[in-house]
């Protein structure tokens, strides 16, 4: 317990706080990969899209009733909290998939298996009200990293595809900078579903364990860049920057052409 001075300069205990759970993403190792799913992998996909987008409308609706419920209760109700945290870990485990960081097709269930290689750990807890009530206002730094790095790495993922068919592999330094992307939308996701109330943080990684600390759980935890992974994680930002500029330019163009000119002729 932590100690306040009181009168005369005795001191008395204090109760501490729990302490903030950051939501917790494990992804093994990079490992070999099947060619042939490589592949057809976003084809096989497809399906997962479809049931994910029928849970997020769901996801939405519960979200809504349990942001009003938590700016009362300072917490989110049980079957709300169960279902947004099952929903969130179905989304990371098909994201995983999707950006290529493993080779195993995730199941349709929104618990955990307990042989998949993805492992998420979120504790909904109580909130702070106040946090709650400007949820989206205090998101919009996190949203735009999110969107920068969701749209960089579009740009590049045909050529890390054909980089995973031609190796069966992905290199180490893209599997670091993708992880740190499908982590840090993890963290953003749980903080927008009010599943938490820490704020997404360690876009860059962790230090590496020293002598004597814990040794590393999984790849992501600590999820440890190497300076090509940060490079590269960078590069996942500027392109998504880059991508968002020229949209923003294609649609004024697009806006401009459709002007009719209503002056009379000559």
């Amino acid at each position: 317990m932590a100690q306040t001075p009181g009168p005369d300069g005795w001191t008395m205990p204090v109760a501490a706080g729990p302490p903030e759970f950051l939501p917790i993403l494990d992804i093994p190792e990079p490992g070999r990969q099947r060619r042939l799913t490589v592949l057809f992998r976003w084809l096989l996909l497809v399906p997962q899209a479809i049931v994910l987008w029928v849970l997020s409308v769901v996801a939405f609706f519960a979200a809504v009733i349990g942001w009003f419920a938590a700016l009362v209760t300072t917490e989110l109700p049980g079957p709300i909290a169960r279902y947004l945290t099952g929903y969130l870990g179905y989304d990371t485990r098909v994201t995983a998939g999707g950006t290529l960081l493993i080779d195993r097709y995730p199941p349709f269930s929104l618990h955990q298996p307990p042989d998949f290689p993805v492992l998420v750990q979120v504790r909904p807890g109580r909130l702070n009200r106040l946090a709650v009530f400007f949820r989206l206002i205090l998101l919009i730094p996190a949203a735009v990293i999110n969107s920068l790095l969701g749209t960089g790495w579009l740009v590049l993922c045909f050529f890390i595809w054909l980089l995973v068919l031609v190796l069966g592999r992905l290199p180490r330094p893209v599997f670091e900078a993708t992880a740190a992307f499908v982590r840090y939308r993890f963290r953003f996701n749980a903080y927008l579903l009010m599943l938490t109330s820490a704020y997404p943080k360690y876009l860059f990684g962790e230090e590496p364990p020293g002598p004597g600390e814990q040794a590393p759980v999984s790849a992501t935890r600590p999820l440890v860049l190497s300076a090509l992974g940060k490079a590269l994680l960078v590069a996942y930002l500027v392109l998504g920057l880059a991508g968002h500029v020229s949209a923003d330019f294609a649609e004024s163009g697009n806006d401009s052409n459709k002007t009719v000119n209503t002056a009379p002729a000559p």
